[in-house]
């Protein structure tokens, strides 16, 4: 199929266009960093397990589909993303997955085609959730497993939180993805998952951690325009993005070497 468009209204509803045609390598300094954390938990949180065959709806540069494919092999991962730069990324990453540029609202794979179906900080993005969580249980047999995670967007993330923090101290009409995202709680993944028929749902929230080299490591990827943050950098004047970056650098306690930050992942899983 084509490629849709991915310069995308912002949910935050900044002007400068959303975007993730991107390069997988920049997604990668941005996110990637929490992703590849984050990928093994969700696995074991959604009880994949060896022989099963898994999809990873919006699978980006491949962060997850690479733990997949050391848990169940290559082979018995398949992979979507609406992304052409993401879609090459993530079949150079896992040779012999099937990956395909496809929306999670539209997957091209029949009825009951896998034991499990996976989605990775993808659901917030999604042109429209309630399908793409439809699409999800359709493609997975009866009995497998059906599912996902989203960032804790108020004081779980604290990437995203202290930008957003610094923003807003800039700028006080400053957008919060802790204010605007649809789903940022568990209550709200669980009423997605029943909405669209998955049973037995259950709900948990991941913890994890990642370590920068130093500040320009934490700035630099703020700077590439992926997601929100990045349209809302890019939407600011030069000066303005400099007083951003002092604000950041002060919050962040002026770090001269490496520091850690934390980040927690709201999660649900199911039964098709």
């Amino acid at each position: 199929m084509s490629s849709p468009p991915l310069d995308v209204a912002s949910p935050l509803g900044v002007n400068t266009p959303m975007s993730f045609a991107v390069a997988g390598e920049a997604y990668d300094r941005f996110m990637g960093r929490y992703s590849r954390e984050l990928a093994p938990r969700l696995i074991d949180f959604a009880g994949i397990e060896s022989g099963m065959s898994v999809l990873d709806v919006g699978c980006g540069p491949g962060a997850l589909v690479e733990r997949l494919a050391e848990r169940v092999g290559p082979e018995h991962v398949s992979a979507a993303d609406p992304s052409e730069p993401f879609v090459a990324a993530c079949a150079k990453r896992v040779p012999g997955a099937d990956v395909r540029q496809a929306e999670a609202e539209e997957l091209p794979w029949p009825d009951e085609a896998f034991d499990g179906a996976l989605a990775q900080l993808v659901v917030n993005f999604l042109r429209d959730p309630q399908a793409g969580a439809a699409e999800m249980r359709r493609v997975v047999r009866p009995g497998g497993v059906v599912g996902a995670c989203t960032w804790d967007y108020g004081d779980g993330m604290q990437m995203l939180r202290v930008f957003w923090d610094a923003a807003k101290a800039l700028e006080p009409d400053a957008p919060d993805e802790g204010r605007t995202m649809r789903f940022r709680s568990t209550e709200e993944l669980e009423e997605l998952w029943r909405e669209v028929g998955v049973e037995e749902v259950e709900t948990g929230t991941i913890e994890i951690e990642t370590t920068y080299a130093d500040f320009d490591d934490f700035w630099e990827p703020l700077t590439f325009g992926v997601g929100p943050a990045g349209a809302y950098f890019n939407s600011l004047e030069p000066k303005r993005q400099e007083a951003l970056r002092d604000e950041l650098l002060d919050r962040l306690g002026s770090p001269a070497g490496p520091f850690t930050l934390g980040a927690r992942a709201c999660a649900v899983r199911g039964v098709r």
